[in-house]
């Protein structure tokens, strides 16, 4: 299992070979794409990120010591967003989930770049996940 602050660290060094946000930006979208379509029977409410400005679907299963997240979004610059954030968080330790410093956030300047809206909604997710991890931590 690799480490969440090596996994922030590729992010990191990921972002740094783009030289503007507008690549970026693309590079984002590029992530929400390589995310799975969520089936429409887990697109309800409970699954719903409540915060976002878009629609965010989430799913926490715990697999052995470990949460495996499914998402969907129907923004493509939100999908991209947490599909970030599955990739860092994703088969992790209920645990490590839940006291996890996302650094990564303001060394590649993510929430500086975001509309209010979409930075509340990063918060919104990063929230949610932490309470799933929370709350499977001891099942």
């Amino acid at each position: 299992m690799r480490l969440i602050d090596e996994i922030q660290q590729e992010i990191i060094s990921d972002f740094n070979l783009f030289s503007d946000w507008t690549q970026k930006y693309e590079y984002l979208i590029d992530l929400g794409k390589e995310l799975k379509v969520l089936d429409a029977k887990h697109k309800t409410e409970e699954n719903l990120i409540k915060g976002c400005q878009s629609n965010v679907w989430l799913i926490a299963k715990k697999e052995k010591n470990s949460i495996v997240f499914t998402a969907d979004s129907d923004a493509i610059m939100t999908k991209g967003i947490i599909a970030l954030l599955i990739k860092i968080l994703s088969n992790q330790t209920p645990k490590d989930i839940t006291n996890c410093d996302l650094f990564f956030i303001k060394k590649i300047g993510l929430s500086e770049h975001l509309s209010a809206t979409r930075a509340n909604g990063l918060l919104s997710m990063i929230k949610q996940m932490k309470l799933y991890a929370y709350g499977l931590e001891n099942k």
